[in-house]
């Protein structure tokens, strides 16, 4: 996939519709991120080579501006020594060398567009990727709330399995000792009767 179709795919896309449907939003968050990452380091690329394209070509201008001026200088000289033909010459060459100095005009104009364009893309995707760094970010914070809400729930849990296993246990004892009481008292009683049937 060319890099203009991966900007326009990742720009179009309803990032928070596919995330929403997503079964694993942060895997796809990560993902996403990465195709960004390498778009942009493809535009970057492709907008510096523009940058130094049109530095090459204005260096170019340049060198045919000083022949353009000194073709000129020719022309007036073959003027001067009455040399119309040499003139007709010079002034041809000067003329084609304008013609070509207007291309390259044109060229620095296509490129210097293009050059805006890129960066304008490059803005967008900077864009996406913050959108995305901070929906990233509310996923590990929603996530590591999640997992506490989770863990205070288990202690709360426990401590309620806890607090009734202590609550069934602790009639159970309590019954025992009475009966372990009644029965105490229930032989005193019995061994104060025989006594008491002993001493008549």
């Amino acid at each position: 996939m060319g890099v203009f179709s991966r900007f326009m795919d990742i720009v179009n896309a309803n990032l928070n519709a596919l995330l929403d449907k997503a079964e694993d939003p942060e895997k796809m968050v990560r993902l996403i991120m990465q195709e960004i990452e390498d778009t942009l380091i493809e535009l970057k690329s492709s907008c510096a080579g523009k940058i130094a394209s049109i530095s090459t070509l204005k260096r170019e201008k340049e060198e045919l501006e000083a022949q353009q001026i000194r073709w000129q200088s020719r022309a007036e000289l073959a003027v001067k020594a009455g040399r119309d033909d040499l003139a007709r010459e010079a002034l041809a060459e000067k003329r084609r060398i304008r013609l070509d100095i207007e291309k390259i005009d044109a060229q620095i104009k296509q490129y210097e567009a293009l050059v805006e364009e890129t960066k304008d893309e490059i803005r967008q995707l900077d864009e996406k990727m913050r959108s995305l760094r901070e929906r990233m970010r509310e996923s590990v914070e929603r996530s590591r709330k999640n997992r506490e809400k989770q863990a205070e729930e288990a202690d709360r849990r426990r401590e309620t399995e806890e607090r009734f296993a202590n609550m069934g246990k602790a009639p159970e004892d309590d019954l025992e000792q009475r009966f372990k009481d009644m029965e105490e008292l229930h032989e005193i009683e019995a061994e104060l009767a025989r006594l008491k049937k002993a001493a008549t």
